[in-house]
């Protein structure tokens, strides 16, 4: 039986691995209002090499979590962002694997792969008709070339990497995510319809895709960019993917997965309107939220909570371009905008609470340092104990805030609430 995702998912990353109840609290209470979500707990080989954990702890806090809460609904194990040589360590704790051939992006292939892509796919050129789309598709044999030349190699090193964890797990025994994402520019439909042909040729039976959408996902912070440009591209996607399901045989439930999707409140109205409109699913990517709320509990909590929390802060403006290095692309900090660390030293857990959460009405909410705590999750690694004995010190704060987060602010604002046949109003 082929291990199939349910309509709506999404990643909601634990990098300590001590928030899998209050998150599946977050879920529950959504089913009940008839929003069914299914968490895949996603961690990528730089987090574990970060924090120094391995693929196998990801499973296990699941495992446990999914126990303690009595969870009896889909959930998923995500080897977030693996490429062929990180897959390995992966493959026997995950079900889900995010496919990263972003290297690979421009890269041409072999010319005879290139001669024989374009003549198997030579039917497409012209002028398609894809409902959904206000303008129908029109690709010339150039711009077949044209794309192939850029993703067609790349789409081969995702058929690599999927062929390796098939033959160590077996046909249909788990889920393969494409992501196509680490690019300039966004895909146009014509794009999109040559790459999702290019996946089809390649035998990759993709439940989920992810294109690069306009606009910045900085990691932590809200969209920036033309919400309503966004809303008309991911439209479009929409409309492309389901038509290539039909046109290519891929499977019926492939859908579009948004990374870095967390805490990008300007562009969730529009995905679910989308989602609505369309009856289409998603998969929302969310990882270092969770962190960044246990900071918050412990900051609310007060004592050593706050203390550990001022420390993080201190330690990370201290080592500003160790922690942002490795996430350059994805954030945008204004060094001079950030608190002195004696000012924040002097704050209570109520005023760190809120210079920290994200919360654009509040006059004391800081995106720069926001920012700079979601990529300083190293330096509680470092602290040991102290951090890990803190967050059981501090369990009511810290759940408390990892739950409302992700019901009030994610799960409740991006998917549709749908109706259940047995009247119970919660989701089989």
């Amino acid at each position: 039986m082929t291990l199939q995702l349910p309509k709506y998912t999404m990643g909601v990353g634990d990098r300590f691995g001590r928030e899998g109840q209050a998150q599946l609290a977050a879920l529950t209470r959504a089913r009940q209002e008839g929003v069914a979500v299914s968490p895949v707990w996603n961690k990528s080989f730089r987090e574990h090499s970060i924090i120094h954990t391995e693929p196998a702890s990801v499973r296990k806090a699941a495992d446990a979590a999914v126990k303690e809460a009595g969870w009896s609904f889909p959930y998923f194990v995500d080897a977030d962002h693996i490429n062929i040589k990180t897959v390995d360590g992966f493959i026997d704790s995950s079900d889900f694997f995010t496919l990263d051939v972003a290297s690979a992006i421009g890269t041409v292939a072999e010319p005879g792969a290139m001669d024989a892509f374009v003549a198997k796919h030579s039917g497409l050129c012209g002028t398609l008709a894809v409902e959904g789309l206000a303008e129908p598709i029109v690709i010339t044999r150039d711009l077949l070339v044209a794309v192939a030349e850029k993703y067609l190699f790349a789409v081969q090193e995702a058929g690599r990497i999927y062929r390796k964890v098939e033959q160590a797990k077996g046909v249909g025994r788990f889920v393969t995510e494409v992501s196509m994402d680490e690019t300039m520019s966004p895909q146009t439909p014509p794009e999109l319809l040559v790459i999702l042909a290019a996946i089809a040729g390649e035998g990759i039976p993709a439940q989920t895709l992810a294109p690069r959408f306009s606009g910045r996902f900085n990691k932590g912070v809200d969209y920036v960019g033309d919400a309503g440009q966004f809303a008309r591209e991911f439209e479009a996607d929409v409309a492309v993917v389901r038509f290539a399901c039909k046109r290519f045989l891929l499977p019926g439930n492939l859908k579009l997965s948004v990374h870095s999707g967390s805490d990008k409140f300007k562009i969730y109205g529009a995905i679910n309107a989308v989602l609505q409109k369309c009856d289409a699913g998603l998969h929302l990517k969310t990882a270092g939220t969770t962190w960044l709320e246990e900071v918050i509990g412990l900051a609310e909590g007060g004592g050593e909570g706050l203390a550990i929390a001022k420390d993080v802060y201190r330690m990370a403006v201290g080592r500003f371009d160790e922690l942002c290095g490795p996430y350059a692309e994805v954030i945008d900090i204004d060094r001079n905008a950030l608190p002195a660390v004696e000012a924040v030293a002097r704050w209570d857990g109520a005023a760190f609470a809120a210079a920290l959460r994200h919360d654009p009405a509040c006059p004391l909410y800081n995106p720069n340092l926001r920012q700079l705590l979601h990529v300083g999750y190293k330096v509680a690694a470092e602290m040991g104990t102290r951090y890990l004995d803190a967050l059981d010190a501090f369990r009511d704060s810290v759940a408390r805030n990892v739950e409302a987060n992700l019901y009030e602010r994610h799960v409740m604002r991006v998917f549709p609430a749908e109706a259940w046949g047995d009247g119970s109003g919660v989701a089989q």
